[in-house]
């Protein structure tokens, strides 16, 4: 097995071996943290510049029920649903409350 390959694959196995212990990690991930990766379909501060819909100005209890609703396919997506479906519902509470506090 050529040098590359083999640093490749032992990568691998450490990122395979360590995901379980993060995943289950009793340190929360801050909602400032989580709603950082809305920004990569939301754009900047939740701002739109395309098809995706804003979500910057909106409320916590509107933006918690549309991701809930997401998550529980209550509300058609093509892709929302399984972003949604990622986040238990403590941290879409935190995602909520962060845009709604910060992003306007």
């Amino acid at each position: 097995m050529t040098r590359p390959i083999r640093a490749t694959l032992l990568a691998l196995a450490a990122i395979a071996a360590a995901s379980p212990a993060f995943a289950q990690s009793p340190v929360p991930t801050s909602g400032r943290t989580l709603a950082a990766t809305c920004t990569g379909c939301h754009g900047p501060a939740g701002r739109s510049a395309g098809e995706i819909p804003s979500i910057n100005g909106r409320t916590e209890t509107q933006l918690a029920q549309a991701m809930l609703d997401f998550k529980n396919d209550r509300r058609p997506a093509t892709v929302m649903n399984r972003h949604a479906k990622g986040f238990s519902d403590a941290e879409i509470a935190a995602i909520a409350k962060e845009i709604s506090a910060n992003w306007r």
